[in-house]
């Protein structure tokens, strides 16, 4: 019975996924922004309101291990794997943008979570916290 229930909750995000994706695309569409934009922003919320869901479902019930697991573990698939992928199957050219701004602040966000989840390591407090001010620093650098 799990077995079904996970492959049920799998077709259905994936579906989700997909009409969240292909709607948003649509309506950009339709006010003519340009693919650049809708690929950058737009497809992006679609492929991550799966793991967003997780997260906020998981952190309402107390899991909060379990938000920032998905959080960090889906940064380094979509990091390592799926570049070293693409890369394995196709040579990728890197601007020298990507290494003067993108790589740096994907660096950066990676410190800065670090230093939001590490109140006992860092400022001696009695526990691990995320408050509403990293909260809102994190969305700074979203």
């Amino acid at each position: 019975m799990n077995i079904l229930l996970l492959t049920g909750g799998l077709i259905l995000i994936l579906v989700g996924a997909n009409l969240l994706t292909d709607g948003a695309s649509a309506i950009a569409n339709r006010f003519h922004i340009s693919p650049l934009v809708i690929g950058l922003t737009i497809v992006a919320f679609g492929t991550s309101a799966p793991e967003l869901t997780i997260s906020l479902v998981s952190a309402l019930q107390g899991s909060s291990d379990i938000a920032i697991g998905n959080v960090v573990g889906s940064n380094i698939f979509n990091t390592l794997m799926i570049v070293g992928v693409t890369a394995v199957l196709s040579p990728i050219s890197i601007s020298k943008g990507t290494l003067s701004k993108e790589i740096p602040l994907c660096l950066l966000a990676s410190v800065v979570l670090f230093i939001c989840a590490n109140d006992i390591f860092l400022n001696r407090e009695a526990e691990n916290i995320i408050s509403r001010s990293d909260g809102l620093v994190l969305l700074c650098f979203f």
